[in-house]
């Protein structure tokens, strides 16, 4: 989008086209398996494109936003009814391009038997619906009849995000002793257990966050009311989530799964270097689990998750290692995304530890440059000329004529750096172009001070 417009709105709507959108409403995941499941990302590509074309242009494109809007209606149906077993809002979406993270091949019948809740599948499909409701937004400051299908889309979210936080109840996603989120097995008998793996699977909830400017409730007065009245009438609904009543910066409100005490909790193992935060980014798998694997025994046969950074020591998902360990630039771009929201909401009010132990407090913009710049530190040079991302590659890393053609690999080593796995993954792996941009197009001060559009340019 931010090369070509054009290009990047028919690649979106291709996706939504009769050829590859189900009759029933499932997006294909990929060529070699169109029936798996993927994380449901899509509406944020449309709606984070719309807002890169109208801070270009003066204004986006409703008519595409419109089109893509109505198929994506029918893609989140498909998710409620297919994918939320047995209908309490908690999801098992299946492998969600998620490859190793998991215990168990999250796409194959469990060992067990049962099936198993997804924390990331859940969060995944909060952030749908806060996305929805951003384009339903910009649809109905034009056409107020998109004000109920807004209004719908917003209980989903309400339901889903109250649903992953239940203080004191076994089957709950939160672990209120670790501060964090874990998958939930369900078993055949009617038992359920958390799967206490450190990944990113308890990171996603927390990029499931949207900050809203008031404008809506500027132009229809009557929504505010309808959502104090609908949260008034429904306590448990806040009881553990962020209150979207409660006012922000500039009078903006906050979608999030986490208020902000649990927020400063899983912030505080994502910060910590001994878990999360690598020299090079946020890792998929915490280093805790180097010296603490995880281990779970089902029958006879013992099934676990350790943390490696490198290359996989098994052939699971034809031995790919993206989520064991090693920092992948597409969620660490999510974690940037959803830590700028926070900033836009809290702004300099809060402050956090980073590293975790440091003593060096940030506010939440400061944290998320200071990933993007650990980031975009595997490509650039060290003190002594080096490049991380070639540490085991010498001839690019010392040939003159290669030395400054720079790969983008398909993750990258937890502790090292180092590219790993596929060398030619542009796609998202050059994503780290879009958040080094940002960075040096903007200002902390112009992030509280302006809004979505002005942040996209």
């Amino acid at each position: 989008m931010q090369v070509d417009e054009d290009f990047g709105k028919g690649q979106l709507e291709l996706m939504l086209d009769t050829r590859y959108q189900h009759s029933n409403g499932q997006m294909p995941a990929y060529e070699w398996n169109f029936g798996d499941v993927n994380p449901p990302v899509h509406a944020w590509s449309t709606i984070f494109s719309f807002f890169i074309e109208k801070a270009n242009n003066g204004e986006g494109d409703l008519q595409f936003l419109e089109r893509s809007f109505h198929k994506l209606l029918i893609n989140f149906t498909w998710w409620v009814n297919r994918k939320d077993l047995v209908g309490n809002n908690l999801f098992e979406g299946g492998f969600l391009g998620l490859d190793n993270i998991g215990v168990f091949d999250r796409s194959a019948p469990l060992p067990t038997g049962g099936y198993m809740e997804q924390a990331d599948g859940t969060a995944w499909m909060a952030l749908f619906s806060q996305n929805m409701i951003e384009i339903g937004i910009q649809l109905a400051m034009k056409n107020p009849a998109y004000l109920n299908i807004t209004m719908k889309l917003y209980g989903h979210f309400m339901s889903i995000a109250s649903a992953m936080i239940k203080e004191g109840e076994d089957g709950s996603m939160w672990d209120e002793e670790d501060g964090f989120f874990y998958d939930v097995l369900q078993t055949p008998d009617g038992r359920s257990e958390r799967l206490k793996v450190r990944s990113m699977v308890g990171l996603i909830p927390l990029c499931a966050v949207t900050v809203f400017e008031p404008e809506l409730g500027q132009k229809y007065p009557e929504i505010p009311e309808l959502i104090s009245k609908h949260l008034s009438d429904r306590p448990e609904l806040t009881a553990f989530i962020q209150d979207p009543r409660k006012p922000g910066k500039n009078g903006r409100v906050l979608a999030s799964i986490l208020n902000e005490t649990n927020f400063r909790r899983v912030l505080g193992i994502m910060l910590d270097e001994n878990e999360f935060l690598s020299p090079y980014g946020i890792r998929s798998v915490s280093r805790f689990h180097k010296e603490h694997p995880y281990i779970f025994n089902a029958g006879d046969k013992d099934y676990g998750i350790s943390y490696l950074p490198g290359e996989s020591d098994n052939n699971m998902f034809g031995g790919n290692s993206n989520w064991r360990g090693p920092i992948w630039m597409p969620v660490n771009m999510i974690i940037i995304r959803a830590l700028f929201n926070y900033y836009q909401y809290y702004g300099d009010d809060f402050m956090i530890e980073c590293p975790t132990g440091s003593g060096n407090e940030m506010n939440l913009y400061q944290v998320a440059e200071e990933i993007s710049t650990r980031l975009s530190s595997i490509f650039r040079k060290d003190e002594s000329g080096k490049r991380p991302v070639y540490t085991n590659y010498p001839k690019f890393q010392d040939d003159p004529h290669w030395g400054d053609h720079i790969l983008f690999y398909e993750y990258f080593h937890g502790d090292s750096g180092t590219g790993v796995g596929a060398s030619h993954q542009t796609g998202w792996s050059g994503t780290i172009a879009r958040t080094m941009y940002m960075f040096a197009k903007m200002t902390k001060e112009d992030a509280v001070k302006f809004g979505k559009e002005d942040a996209h340019k």
